[in-house]
């Protein structure tokens, strides 16, 4: 293969026009992997956590004075497939989502639903009071509510003038 001498040496974008007119068509020649390892990381990442197995459950954290809340989108679980544990400042939920029941007689021509398990574990922004968390599921949505402990919640003192 030889290389003609106005691209010897030069370093190609995505997308950018090869010199004598012609262009990649379409995508960037990388850009199909990249998308593809994107979407591996962020699986095995998560946000804020790490994600295992099929399902990628989104997830949102929020803090207020007395109170982290955590709130992940489980649609088509049932509540009692979901586990919910908290390890010093770690929370821990998995769940699994069924697959439903096999139908003879029929050609499925697309099959988009995740069906399987997924755990994810988060690092809480601070310790929390373990014995007092409320855990519920309404409409596909997991809420958390776990109280922060006494030791991390803001404490004024009064200042007095010395006698």
């Amino acid at each position: 293969m030889t290389t003609s001498p106005e691209l010897k040496g030069t370093v190609m974008r995505a997308n950018q026009s090869v010199p004598g007119g012609s262009s990649f068509p379409g995508r960037a020649p990388f850009g199909d992997l990249r998308s593809e390892m994107e979407k591996l990381l962020n699986t095995i990442s998560g946000a804020g956590g790490i994600t295992t197995a099929g399902l990628n459950a989104a997830l949102d954290i929020s803090e207020t004075e007395d109170a982290v809340e955590v709130r992940m989108d489980v649609p088509g679980i049932e509540p009692d497939e979901i586990e919910v544990e908290v390890v010093g400042e770690l929370l821990r939920i998995t769940g699994e989502r069924k697959a439903g029941q096999e139908e003879k007689g029929k050609t499925w021509h697309r099959v988009e639903r995740s069906v399987g398990s997924f755990a994810r574990s988060i690092k809480l922004p601070c310790e929390v009071e373990s014995e007092h968390i409320e855990a519920n599921c309404e409409r596909g949505v997991l809420t958390i509510v776990l109280p922060k402990s006494q030791f991390n919640k803001p404490r004024k003192i009064q200042v007095k003038p010395k006698s």
